[in-house]
């Protein structure tokens, strides 16, 4: 089993930045791609970014290609978002999402949720 615990959310005007952390704890952690995920109120979840086990292999939504950048830390069992110039409609809750065998977008192939941390932009 594997447990993640996302921070670094928070409320930032327009523009700026922020970066989100997800730390896992429990066995395997290198062995899985992990992922973003972000979902708005009245909205379904929606795929962000992703990385491969390796961390050589990285996949973004359209929506932030550019702007975001997803690393990870196999020695400390860490996985980042940078997200630069941000957009009111970046706001959402997002999820650290992990156990995926490759780099894929769909929530189905993600065994692993965090419980969220929210983002909130303003104009």
């Amino acid at each position: 089993q594997v447990q993640l615990v996302e921070s670094g959310g928070g409320l930032v005007q327009a523009g700026g930045s922020l970066r989100l952390s997800c730390a896992a704890s429990g066995r395997a952690f290198s062995s899985y791609a992990m992922g973003w995920f972000r979902q708005a109120p009245g909205k379904e979840r929606e795929f962000v970014a992703a990385i491969s086990w390796s961390g050589g292999i990285t996949r973004y939504a359209d929506s932030v290609k550019g702007r975001f950048t997803i690393s990870r830390d196999n020695a400390k069992n860490t996985v980042h978002l940078q997200m630069n110039s941000l957009k009111p409609e970046d706001t959402a809750v997002y999820y650290c999402a992990g156990g995926a065998m490759w780099v894929r977008t769909p929530t189905s192939d993600y065994n692993y949720w965090g419980q969220g941390t929210q983002v909130t932009v303003s104009s």
